[in-house]
């Protein structure tokens, strides 16, 4: 037996993004958005309304960065999307973030996160809808795998559960993806 629910924004698993730009005074600004994602295998998409600090800057500067939240920094992550840069200007700094700037792009790279894409505006969408092409991704040295390539085990990115407002950790691999399922054909 299911159940029906009416339409909700529940979407499995939605990224817990936080975006980095320069406020006009060239001050680190932070923010969490749980609707972005990939746009194109080089692009990203952001759902920000118009209100956002982070949208006048992206608008301003025409960059920003997009690192991904882990389990060790979830708070902090938590606290950028609650706090708004028009009332907190110091949210940044409060959260215990420090700032690199993009060795890219115009917008800063944090520090303490470490799976960063660096983004270039592309544009506003007609929707209003952020679309930014990545011209580059940095990561930390301590979550690369034995591959030199990022490992989820070892980033622990964490995603928004929507139904409970919940923050879930994530990178346990089960399965390997355009392989296993071959074994059903």
């Amino acid at each position: 037996m299911r159940k029906n629910f009416k339409p909700q924004p529940w979407f499995y698993p939605l990224p817990v993004l936080v975006i980095g730009t320069y406020n006009e005074d060239g001050t680190p600004d932070a923010m969490t958005a749980a609707w972005g994602g990939l746009y194109d295998a080089d692009k990203v998409v952001l759902c920000l309304s118009e209100g956002h600090k982070t949208t006048g800057n992206i608008r301003a500067r025409g960059v920003f960065t997009v690192s991904f939240a882990d389990a060790a920094h979830a708070v902090a992550a938590d606290y950028v999307g609650l706090v708004s840069a028009h009332s907190e200007p110091d949210k940044f700094a409060r959260a215990g973030f420090h700032a690199v700037k993009s060795s890219f792009v115009d917008a800063p790279v944090i520090d303490e996160l470490p799976l960063t894409l660096e983004c270039r505006l592309k544009e506003f969408s007609a929707d209003g809808n952020i679309i930014g092409e990545i011209v580059n991704i940095s990561a930390d040295e301590r979550v690369l795998g034995p591959d030199g390539k990022p490992d989820a085990g070892l980033l622990r990115p964490i995603s928004y559960e929507p139904v409970h407002n919940g923050y879930y950790v994530l990178g346990e691999k089960i399965a390997n993806a355009f392989s296993d399922g071959a074994e059903l054909g």
